[in-house]
């Protein structure tokens, strides 16, 4: 399954919950909080001050 940014965490989080682990490695400790299910990857590197590109290629490996 290819994972776009465009997906919300808690798309991601329901699909392939395994990738939970790259996300908290990333610095997205709130990964169980309601507004982040809602919010696309995107936003939440945005917020997080994460490179969206690089943890694209780690989620998508």
């Amino acid at each position: 399954m290819e994972i776009n940014k465009e997906m919300t965490i808690g798309e991601l989080l329901e699909k392939v919950p395994e990738k939970a682990e790259i996300l908290l490695n990333a610095g997205m400790h709130c990964l169980g909080c309601p507004a982040s299910q809602a919010e696309s990857i995107e936003e939440a590197c945005e917020v997080h001050g994460i490179d969206v590109e690089e943890l694209m290629k780690q989620l998508n490996a």
